[in-house]
């Protein structure tokens, strides 16, 4: 084969590789790549949530990132008080947490990451009936005051479940009464 027609097959397949992304690896995800991305999804509003939610049903689209996504929910209180579902509430303040620790930066993150725990509580309580929603909105300061103290809504007590049923309880006599 003539010299020149090999340089040129050489040189093409060479160009192939790198259009394909072939010829090198893909950079490896930064610190301060995945500190940006978490910080993202651990801010108060509904978008961040939203963000971090559609990341959590697709989570091997972010696996390079190395995200733990384990979760013990809502630890031992109540995943789901008096009928109110604070599941994926939990898990996202679990994510916040454990991926803070993770990176060292969790002392820098806890008050925010207490507060979006806070906002999602009360995103889910308004979507309840009015009647009902004040006794949602008890539980959620409890589970808010809980992690915000003690670090964890294990701190939730009986006595706050007991007072919030009750209040839900008369909302609903006084509503039936109408």
């Amino acid at each position: 084969m003539p010299r020149r027609l090999t340089t040129l097959l050489a040189s093409g397949a060479l160009a192939l590789l790198v259009l394909l992304g072939v010829a090198s690896p893909a950079a490896a995800v930064t610190p301060t790549q995945k500190l940006s991305v978490l910080a993202s999804w651990t801010q108060t509003s509904a978008t961040s949530y939203n963000a971090w939610n559609s990341a959590r049903l697709n989570k091997a689209a972010w696996a390079e990132y190395a995200f733990d996504w384990s979760t013990d929910y809502c630890s031992s209180s109540p995943d789901n008080p008096l009928g109110f579902n604070f599941t994926l509430s939990c898990y996202r303040h679990d994510f916040g947490y454990r991926n803070y620790k993770a990176m060292g930066q969790f002392s820098a993150n806890k008050s925010r990451l207490d507060s979006a725990f806070y906002e999602d509580l009360k995103r889910v309580c308004a979507t309840y009936n009015t009647i009902v929603r004040p006794a949602c909105y008890s539980l959620a300061w409890t589970y808010y005051q809980a992690v915000s103290a003690f670090g964890s809504v294990a701190a939730v007590q009986q006595a706050d479940i007991d007072r919030a049923a009750r209040m839900k309880a008369d909302a609903e006599r006084r509503a039936a009464l109408r």
